[in-house]
């Protein structure tokens, strides 16, 4: 495989790591801020923000560790990876809640460790 091609996509599985834990921060941000202090919960809990950061982990995530998969042909990545992103887009469409934030850290949690996978099988 192409050095240059190979080092883009270890880059964009370290973006999915970061993307995830950004995710995570937001999550838990909301629900302090929001339940425990009633502040910021129009910027935090504004729906847009969702769903673009579930376009950006559905893009980054299926770009990096189906490729990933591919390459290496282990679906363990692929598996923990696509089931992180099923249980946030869950979590999309649940709407505000307890649900939506144990929905969502799983999710990243899952996502994050497809990505840590991913990279550790050197792809």
């Amino acid at each position: 495989m192409n050095h240059s091609l190979q080092a883009l996509r270890s880059r964009l599985d370290r973006f999915g790591v970061l993307l995830s834990g950004l995710c995570l921060l937001h999550c838990l941000a909301g629900v302090f801020l929001v339940g425990l202090l009633g502040v910021g919960g129009g910027v935090l809990l504004d729906p847009a923000i969702h769903r673009i950061g579930l376009v950006l982990a559905l893009t980054v995530g299926a770009t990096t560790i189906g490729l990933g998969a591919l390459r290496h042909g282990h679906v363990l990545p692929l598996a923990v990876g696509g089931t992180g992103l099923a249980l946030m887009a869950a979590a999309v469409v649940t709407g505000h809640g307890t649900q939506e934030a144990v929905l969502t850290i799983g999710g990243v949690v899952l996502v994050a460790t497809a990505h840590l996978i991913n990279m550790r099988r050197g792809c």
